[in-house]
């Protein structure tokens, strides 16, 4: 801790999960959290970065792999000035987020992988963004998931299905997993 009580030692939190599963949710439920508790955060939503650090590039499998890349760098670049940097990123391919898996690693940064494990089904029953809807009605294509490819994480840190289980109960369960990994 520092002079004011403030947790210093940073870390990635990276939710990654399809498009409605709920990561930006728990992604703000978790902030909250780790602000009651004293600690720096960062949430780095994938949609408001892509409207300034990533404008101008599409959804092809490149500019996401880019996106994701310039996500995971700034997030590394706050958590290594102990920030809790909490990501609620799509992030649909394993070697991304592998990539910046490895990057953190490379500079001994924490990093911890949550899949937000929502089924499709109830992704599209949210669809909070109305990205299901135009989709089935052959105004958009390319939705992850659903005719563009999700690869789910092998091997997370940690595993939610947000369908059951309520926002705060998951954010307890992230929480947790921090604490354990001497992070909260």
């Amino acid at each position: 801790m520092d002079e004011r009580g403030v947790t210093a030692r940073g870390g990635t939190v990276w939710l990654t999960g399809l498009p409605s599963a709920g990561k930006t949710t728990l992604a703000h439920a978790l902030a909250e959290r780790l602000r009651g508790a004293g600690h720096r955060v960062e949430v780095l939503d994938g949609d408001e970065i892509r409207t300034f650090l990533s404008a101008g590039l599409g959804f092809g499998r490149e500019d996401r792999d880019t996106h994701v890349r310039r996500v995971g760098f700034v997030a590394e670049l706050l958590a290594s000035h102990g920030v809790k940097a909490v990501v609620p990123v799509i992030a649909p391919y394993a070697d991304s987020r592998r990539a910046v898996r490895d990057h953190h690693g490379r500079t001994g940064t924490p990093y911890l992988e949550v899949h937000v494990a929502t089924p499709v089904e109830v992704c599209s029953a949210r669809d909070v963004k109305g990205l299901y809807a135009r989709q089935a009605a052959g105004e958009l294509t390319g939705l992850t998931g659903v005719d563009d490819p999700y690869e789910p994480p092998r091997a997370p840190d940690l595993r939610i299905d947000t369908h059951d289980r309520g926002v705060e109960d998951c954010a307890a369960a992230v929480h947790a997993l921090l604490r354990e990994r001497g992070l909260a």
